[in-house]
Order: structure tokens, then sequence, then C-alpha cells
């Protein structure tokens, strides 16, 4: 709004001044000529016709000097309003900067407490694409890793079919590698078929569905980012819920576990199978920055690992507002610069149909 009234302020000053750069324009460059005919005098004497002349002459002085003066006096008059200009485009700017300075501050202090609440990272990517920040948390039963992410651009974030195709897959790593990306982590669930591996429920991919829509059912969920950058999820039984949040990219798991900062009830068959395994979820923040939390375990026996309830816990200790459980298991995955960040519970990562990946 500020740098349209700038802009508005330029024109009509420009406008304003205008007229007066033209005449003085014209003064400067122009040579005044008058020649006068020998019918405009009457017969006269040689000394009424030089007397005469005399006077024209000194009239046409004189309205040069008044010209000049009136120049003189609008070049004034343009340099006051030029400087006027000037310190009135410097309040502006300055204006401008402090707004921002202090419409920024609160966010800034915002940062400050959710990042306190993780501790100090042990890795940070910034460029003019994202913020990533990877943590270890060490819980009781678990070992666990965080990134937290703010993403600055439409690229930031995408997520790929394995092998970029349905029925593809491989592991996170190799999918960041194929892609160039900074980190990763493994996405939504799958079920295998005819030898190939495919993205369970609705999937979306470039705005588009992969296999088509798939009305929720059981607890399953979708969950994705919107065009804006912004992390949506939940249950949708009709597709235009799902096409009006403008989605870009997304997949589908089980089960929601957090809403507007409040825990969801947690169906009971998946707080018991297993009981204790690794997990990886997705969440957002209150300004849009993005939680991801990976947790380790040595099988997916539930001897080892997170329970939802405790994902939870983690969850809104650390200031999240939605959570989203995704595949977890032998599947759980963070990769972060190039390296397997946690410990996959099958000795090595598992081949998956959906990753997501993050770039800088």
């Amino acid at each position: 709004m500020m740098t349209s009234s700038i802009r508005t302020l330029n024109r009509t000053m420009l406008l304003a001044c205008s007229p007066f750069i033209a005449v003085l324009l014209w003064l400067m460059v122009t040579n005044i000529s008058i020649t006068l005919p020998d019918s405009s005098f009457p017969e006269a004497s040689y000394d009424q016709k030089e007397n005469a002349s005399s006077e024209q002459a000194s009239s046409v002085a004189n309205g040069l000097d008044a010209a000049r003066s009136i120049a003189a006096e609008t070049s004034a008059s343009i340099k006051k309003q030029l400087r006027l200009y000037n310190q009135t485009n410097a309040d502006m700017k300055q204006i401008v900067t402090t707004a921002t300075a202090q419409a920024n501050r609160p966010l800034a202090v915002y940062d400050k407490i959710i990042t306190g609440k993780l501790g100090n990272p042990s890795g940070t990517i910034n460029s003019d694409k994202l913020r990533a920040q990877l943590f270890y948390i060490q819980a009781d039963h678990f070992q666990s890793y965080v990134l937290k992410i703010k993403l600055k651009s439409s690229d930031a974030m995408k997520m790929v079919l394995g092998k970029d195709k349905a029925g593809g897959s491989e592991t996170t790593l190799a999918a960041v590698q194929r892609y160039g990306a900074v980190a990763g982590v493994n996405a939504g669930g799958f079920a295998d078929g005819g030898g190939k591996r495919y993205p369970l429920s609705t999937t979306v991919l470039n705005g588009q569905y992969v296999n088509g829509f798939e009305p929720t059912r059981s607890d399953l969920f979708f969950v994705g980012l919107n065009e804006n950058n912004q992390l949506v999820g939940g249950k949708y039984t009709n597709k235009q819920q799902l096409d009006s949040l403008d989605v870009k990219f997304g997949a589908s798991f089980v089960p929601v576990l957090l809403k507007n900062g409040n825990a969801t009830t947690i169906p009971t068959k998946w707080q018991l199978s297993p009981v204790r395994a690794p997990r990886t979820v997705i969440a957002n923040y209150k300004d849009g920055q993005l939680l991801i939390i990976v947790a380790d375990g040595r099988n997916e026996g539930g001897s080892s690992g997170a329970t939802l309830t405790e994902m939870q816990i983690l969850l809104k200790r650390f200031g999240a507002v939605d959570g989203y459980n995704l595949d977890g298991g032998g599947s759980s995955s963070l990769i972060w610069n190039g390296r397997v960040i946690n410990k996959p519970s099958d000795g090595q990562l598992r081949k998956l149909p959906t990753h997501f990946l993050f770039f800088k």
C-alpha cells in the first residue's frame, strides 16, 4: 500500500513540474529574434525612426529581462519542489522500512520461542528458498530427529513419486540424490500389487490426482501443501472439498494427530499395532513453518520406538498446530545434506512410492 502511495506521489510531482520545466527549457535554448516590416511605421524622419527602433529594442530587452527573471524564479521553485520531493521520498522509504521491521518483529519473537523449545540446532541450511534447521531430541524410549523448515519460495518443497512413475519406488536417499535436494523424508502409505508399489489412497502431484480422488474411509486422511505453501490436511468426503484448497501435492495415511493445537482421539487399532515403532510425522506452526519429527525404533515389533500418543505430546510441546502421522516403521527416512540421519529399522532404507523433498 505504501509503495503504491510513493508511485502516485512520483506521478503527481512529474505532472505538476512538467509545464515549468518546458518553459525553462524553451527559454534556455530559443534565440528570440523579432523582425518588424517597414510598413509597420509611418513616414518619419531618420531620428524618429532611430528613436522608434531604440524603443522597440528596449521593449524587447525588457521582455527578455522579465522572461529571465520568471525563468530564474521558476527554476528556484522547481529546485525547491525537487528538494521537497526527495525529502518526501526519503521519509516514505524510512516509514516503509520501519513498518516492515515492526511487522516482522512479532514473527521473529515467535520463531525464537518455538526454536527455544527444540534446543540448539545441529545444522542449518539457509538460502533464498528456505531455512531448514536440524535438531536431535532424546526421549525415554527413542531417539528422534526434528526438522523445522521455513519455506520462502513456491519451489522450496515438492513431493515426488518413486522413479517418477505410478507403481515405481525408490529410497528417499535415491530421490534426494536424483533431484539434488538438500533434505527429504518419506511421505504417504503404500499398497503392493503386481510387483509394484502404489501410493495409498488419494495422492496429488503437481496439482493432479495420480489415481483419482478417493473419499475418506476408515481413519485415512490427506495431507499436503497448497499454492500458498501452507500445510493442509484432514478427511475429505468429496473431490470438491479438496479441490477448493488448491493443493499442489500431497499423500494419504493414518491417523490425524493434532488439530488446532489439540490432540485428537487415536483409534484403538492404531494405538496397538504396534504400540511402539519408528515414526514420521509432519505438522505446521502458526506462522506457516513446518515441523517434521522422525523417531527411531530398533524394530517394528513394538519393543522400541515411539507411541502415537508420545508423538502427540512432542507436537504439543513444540507448539505445533496441526499434525499428521506419515508412514512409519521401516518406511521412516530422514535425509539431510546427503546423509541418512535416522536409523532405519529394516537395517537399510526402504523403497517407497512417495517422498517429500526440500530444495535450497
